[in-house]
């Protein structure tokens, strides 16, 4: 009977664990207040992100909804558009509080993947598209910058 249980027991406690699918499918609707660390281009940044009181955690993340040129991109265009890319969000972000909505698992990289409004609560994916330096992005293959 105590091997049967030393077998179930384990069995048991893991298929009852959440699988790393079902973590991948959670969705943390915020906000989440959170404080710049770095910009690493124009659609990911680090922070650090209040998750409780007195508990903060330093992660990437990519910006959800959006697809910018890439800073080691495939031509100086798109090299140059993504400088730009990446000044505009420090601009963006730099003159107050960033808050994290609908925060997921990303699939690349260890990033979480959310919506990011800057203190005066505008979007920055809107802002980047409407600045012409970014382009709508669904997660499928992504359209070159270069000309």
């Amino acid at each position: 009977m105590v091997r049967i249980l030393a077998f179930i027991l384990p069995l048991a406690a893991f298929a009852l664990s959440p699988s790393p699918a079902s973590q991948s499918a959670e969705t943390l609707a915020g906000p989440v207040p959170a404080r710049l660390l770095r910009v690493i281009d124009g659609d990911t940044i680090a922070v650090s992100a209040r998750i409780w009181l007195g508990q903060a955690v330093e992660t990437l993340v990519r910006v959800d909804g959006v697809d910018t040129p890439e800073l080691k991109g495939k031509c100086a265009a798109e090299r140059k558009l993504a400088r730009r890319a990446r000044g505009f969000v420090i601009e963006f972000l730099s003159a107050g509080g960033v808050t994290l909505r609908d925060v997921q698992y990303g699939k690349f990289a260890g990033r979480v993947v959310s919506r990011v409004l800057n203190g005066d609560g505008h979007d920055l994916t809107a802002a980047l598209i409407a600045k012409g330096l970014g382009r709508i992005y669904a997660g499928r293959k992504r359209g070159s910058w270069c000309i």
